[in-house]
Formats: C-alpha cells, structure tokens, sequence
C-alpha cells in the first residue's frame, strides 16, 4: 500500500487552483457527512442489542469503524488520529441535524447533490479530472487532504 505521503502528492496534483481547493475545503466534508447521513437511519439494533448505545449502532457508524480501521490506521497514527476527529464531528453534525426539524436524509440528499456538482465546477476550473476517477480509494484520501490543507500535519517526510 502506498503511504500517506503518497496518496497527497498524487491527490494535490490535480488540485493545485487555489479556487479548486476552496471548493474542496468545503465540499469534501459535506460529501463526507451525507454520505454518512445516508446510513444513519439505518439501524443494527436488529442484532438484537437494546442498550443505551443502541440506536448508535448504525450503517454510519459501522461505516466509521471500518474505515478507520481498514484503511486510515494503515497509513499511521496521524491519519488515524486526525480521521477519528473528522468523523468524530461528522458524526456530531449528522445528530444535530437529526435532532432539528430538518429531515436528515431530504436535507443529506440535497446536500450531496450540491456539493458534487460544485466539486465538478472546481475540477472544470483546474482542468482536471478528479482523482477518484482513476482510483477510487482517492475518495478516502480526500478527507485527508482537506484537513492537511487546514495545516493538520499528516505527512511522515
């Protein structure tokens, strides 16, 4: 497996417009945070739990778990560290727009559309194709450009 170093010289490549950047900034984590909206209705009580913790137990989280785990440990501590935080927020969100009147997955839906239509504005604007496109694992690597990119320091070289 490639290192993390890696993965963001290969991401940053085709994301070098500072106005392509600015629309990652923001559509990353809203891509990020509806698409894991998508899954949290889904509930794994039917595992028979009935704990406290229960209605937690979802697609979402499940997801989360599986993707630090999976892959972002892999690619050492700081990922894993910064990604539990972005998910740990995530997550956060998606509760507080579950608790509002909102309806999480209308609102998740539009939120999505929007911010990949916007993300192929931005990579009309840099004149290149997204990354994912050529490898999907780049979809998780995202994420992790963004927050290098807010000065989180991610790199091991």
């Amino acid at each position: 497996m490639r290192s993390i170093d890696e993965f963001l010289n290969e991401y940053g490549k085709t994301h070098r417009n500072p106005r392509n950047q600015l629309i990652h900034f923001v559509c990353v984590p809203v891509i990020l945070i509806s698409s894991l909206a998508f899954g949290w209705p889904l509930s794994m009580v039917m595992l028979g739990s009935e704990a406290a913790w229960a209605p937690y137990v979802n697609v979402a989280t499940v997801a989360s778990i599986l993707m630090l785990s999976a892959f972002y440990s892999r690619l050492g501590w700081r990922a894993v560290t910064a990604m539990v935080v972005f998910l740990g927020v995530s997550i956060a969100v998606i509760m507080a727009v579950e608790s509002s009147p909102l309806p999480l997955i209308w609102t998740a839906v539009i939120a999505w559309i929007a911010a990949w239509l916007v993300q192929l504005i931005g990579h009309n604007i840099e004149g290149a194709k997204p990354s994912f496109l050529d490898d999907l694992v780049f979809l998780l690597i995202g994420p992790l450009f963004v927050l290098e990119e807010w000065g989180v320091p991610l790199r091991t070289k």
